[in-house]
C-alpha cells in the first residue's frame, strides 16, 4: 500500500493529468481482478474521485440533483464523464467485497445496511447513466451486479428488500435501446426469473407468476420485432429466444402446477402412483405429469419445472418439513412432481414415448440431458419433503452417476448424499430400522451406468441399530474425513455441515451435562456408563467446526468447545 502511494505521489506531477487519471482506475481495476479491494478502493479508486470532488461521497448519494452537480458538473458529454461513472461502480463494487470478506454470511446488521446502501448507490448511478445511450455498458454492468449482490441477500431471507432493485434493473434493461437487442436477452430474462423469485419468496405467488407471464411478452414482442427485420433467423438466435422463454415458463409453471389443483378441487381424486406400479403405467401417468408435457419439450426442460416448484427458500434440507397436512390437493401434488422427477432421472419417460427397449441413462455432467447438479438437488429435496420411495430410488441411481465420474469436484455432492443417508434414522428413528450408507471402498458389487469400471455400493445393516452412539460415531468420523481433505472445493456445503454438527451435538448435549453433574466421581462414572464415547463424539465435533472454519455461523459452537474444555479439565483434575 505505502508503495502504491508512494508511486502515485511522484508520478503525479510528471504525467498529463488524463493519462494520470486513467492509469489510476485501470490500477485499481487490475487490483480488483487479483482480489485486493482495499488497497483498489483506497488508493485507486477514492483516490481518483477525491481529487475531482471535496465533499463525503454518502452525503450525496440520496438526492439525485445533487449527485449530478458534484460528480459532473460539466454534463455528461465531459470526456471524463464515462471514466466517472466506472469508478463510482467500481468503488461500491470494492465496498461490497470488503463487507463479504470479513462477514461471508452478513450476520452483522452494520453489514448488512452497507450491502443495502451499496445497492442504492449503484441504483442512483444508473438513473443518471440510464439517458445517455452512449453510457448503456454502464447500465448493463451496474445490472450484473445489483444482481450479484440481491442473489446473496435473497439467500439470508432479505427478498423482500431486494426486490425493488431487481425490479429496477429489469425495467433498465428495457429501458436502453441497445440492450433490448436479443444478445442481451438471455440476461434479460435471468432478472425477470429473480425478480418472479423474490416474489415466491415473499409468499406473492401470484405476482412471481403475472410478472413472468409480463416476461413472456416481452420476449415475444422481440421476436416478432426479429422476425420482420431482414437479418434471417440463425439457430443461435432461436435457441436464445427458447432458453429464455423455457425461464419464464418454469417460474410460471411453480404456481399454476398447484394452483390449478386448488381450483380443481373434486370429489374423487385420482390414485397416487407408487414407485412399483409407475414402470408399468404409460407416461404421463398423472395430472402433473400432463401438464409438464403439455408445457414442455424433453426430459430436461421437465426437469427443470419439477426442481422449480418443488424449491422453497424456507425449506432447508437436513431440517425436513412435510408440506402442510391440511392442503390434501397440494400434496397429492408435490408427491406427484417426485415420482415425475424420479421417472425422468430413471429414463423410463423417455422409453415410454420412444417406444426404447434398452436403458435410457439421462444423468449427464454435459450440457444435454438432466445435470448432474440438478440430479443431486433433486435426491436433497427428496429428503427434505420426506419422500423416502422416491429418495431411496433416486439416490441409487445419482450415486451410480457421481462414481462413474473423473472430475474431483463430484465428490463433494457424494459426500453431502452420504451425510443424508447417515442422517436418516438419526432424524426419524422409528421409520428406519437400519442405516443405509454409501460405502467408503471401491467395490465392484454394483455396475454404473455408464459402464465406468468405478463402483461402489449401498451397505444396509452395516450397524445394530437402537445404539444411539454408533449411529452417531459413524456420522461424526464421516463428517470429519469430509472436511478433513485440502481440497476447499469438495468440502460439503457449510449448511448441511451446519445442520450435522448440531444434531449431533443436541443428541450428545444431554449424555454430556450428565457427566459435568456427576461430582467428584467423574472418572467412575466416565468408565461406569461408557461416557468417554461422547466425549470423543464432541471433540470430533470441535475438530469439524475448526477445520471447516464455520465458527462464526452460530454463537452455539462457542458453547460446544467450552463444553469440551470444562469436560478435559474435570477429567484432568480428577
Amino acid at each position: 500500500a505505502n508503495a502504491l502511494f508512494n508511486i502515485w505521489i511522484k508520478y503525479k506531477s510528471k504525467l498529463p493529468e488524463w493519462y494520470y487519471n486513467e492509469r489510476l482506475v485501470q490500477v485499481g481495476d487490475s487490483l480488483a481482478q487479483i482480489k485486493e479491494y482495499k488497497l483498489a478502493l483506497l488508493h485507486c479508486y477514492e483516490r481518483y474521485l477525491q481529487q475531482l470532488v471535496s465533499v463525503n461521497f454518502d452525503d450525496v448519494m440520496d438526492d439525485v440533483h445533487r449527485f449530478k452537480s458534484t460528480f459532473f458538473p460539466n454534463g455528461f458529454r465531459d470526456k471524463n464523464a464515462a471514466l466517472m461513472f466506472h469508478a463510482l461502480q467500481a468503488r461500491n463494487v470494492c465496498i461490497y467485497q470488503m463487507v463479504c470478506s470479513r462477514d461471508r454470511n452478513l450476520q452483522n446488521q452494520e453489514s448488512l445496511q452497507t450491502c443495502f446502501d451499496v445497492l442504492t448507490s449503484l441504483r442512483l448511478t444508473m438513473q443518471v447513466a440510464l439517458p445517455q445511450e452512449n453510457l448503456c455498458w454502464l447500465v448493463y454492468n451496474g445490472t450484473i451486479y445489483i444482481y450479484t449482490i440481491c442473489r446473496h441477500l435473497m439467500t439470508i431471507g432479505q427478498s423482500a428488500k431486494v426486490l425493488e432493485y431487481l425490479l429496477w434493473a429489469s425495467i433498465c434493461m428495457e429501458s436502453s435501446i441497445p440492450l433490448l437487442s436479443v444478445h442481451y436477452l438471455t440476461w434479460r430474462a435471468t432478472l425477470y426469473t429473480a425478480v418472479s423469485q423474490c416474489y415466491f419468496d415473499c409468499q406473492a405467488s401470484i405476482h412471481g407468476e403475472v410478472f413472468a407471464r409480463r416476461g413472456l411478452i416481452k420476449i415475444d414482442e422481440l421476436k416478432q420485432l426479429e422476425n420482420i427485420s431482414s437479418s434471417p433467423e440463425n439457430s443461435e438466435t432461436e435457441k436464445i429466444f427458447e432458453e429464455a422463454t423455457l425461464k419464464m415458463s418454469v417460474m410460471i409453471f411453480k404456481r399454476a402446477v398447484y394452483e390449478s389443483r386448488r381450483k380443481s378441487k373434486s370429489s374423487q381424486r385420482d390414485p397416487r402412483v407408487s414407485p412399483k406400479e409407475a414402470p408399468n403405467l404409460p407416461w404421463p401417468r398423472t395430472i402433473t405429469e400432463r401438464l409438464l408435457v403439455e408445457m414442455f419439450d424433453g426430459a430436461a426442460a421437465q426437469f427443470l419445472a419439477i426442481l422449480e416448484a418443488l424449491s422453497d427458500s424456507s425449506r432447508n434440507v437436513l431440517r425436513p418439513h412435510p408440506p402442510v397436512p391440511d392442503e390434501t390437493e397440494i400434496r397429492d401434488v408435490i408427491s406427484e412432481l417426485f415420482f415425475a422427477g424420479l421417472e425422468i432421472l430413471s429414463g423410463n419417460s423417455l422409453k415410454k414415448q420412444n417406444g426404447c427397449l434398452e436403458n435410457i441413462f439421462i444423468i449427464t455432467a454435459g450440457e444435454k440431458g438432466v445435470s448432474g447438479d440438478a440430479a443431486v438437488k433433486f435426491v436433497k429435496l427428496a429428503f427434505s419433503y420426506e419422500e423416502w420411495e422416491v429418495f431411496d430410488s433416486a439416490i441409487q441411481l445419482v450415486v451410480n452417476f457421481l462414481q462413474a465420474q473423473d472430475d474431483p469436484t463430484w465428490k463433494k455432492a457424494e459426500m453431502e448424499l452420504k451425510l443424508l443417508t447417515l442422517m436418516q434414522p438419526l432424524l426419524f428413528p422409528r421409520k428406519f430400522e437400519r442405516v443405509s450408507s454409501v460405502s467408503e471402498d471401491n467395490s465392484k458389487e454394483a455396475s454404473t451406468p455408464q459402464g465406468s469400471e468405478k463402483t461402489q455400493t449401498f451397505r444396509e445393516g452395516s450397524l445394530k441399530h437402537g445404539e444411539p452412539y454408533n449411529d452417531l460415531t459413524i456420522l461424526a468420523t464421516t463428517v470429519f474425513s469430509c472436511v478433513s481433505t485440502s481440497q476447499q472445493n469438495v468440502h460439503p456445503d457449510k449448511e448441511i455441515l451446519f445442520d450435522v454438527i448440531m444434531c449431533l451435538w443436541q443428541k450428545c448435549k444431554m449424555e454430556l451435562q450428565q457427566i459435568q453433574t456427576s461430582g467428584s466421581d467423574y472418572l467412575e462414572y466416565i468408565h461406569k456408563y461408557k461416557a468417554y464415547q461422547w466425549v470423543h463424539i464432541l471433540w470430533i465435533i470441535n475438530e469439524v467446526i475448526e477445520k471447516s472454519s464455520i465458527a462464526d455461523m452460530n454463537v452455539m459452537f462457542a458453547e460446544i468447545t467450552l463444553c469440551l474444555t470444562a469436560v478435559l479439565e474435570n477429567i484432568a483434575d480428577s
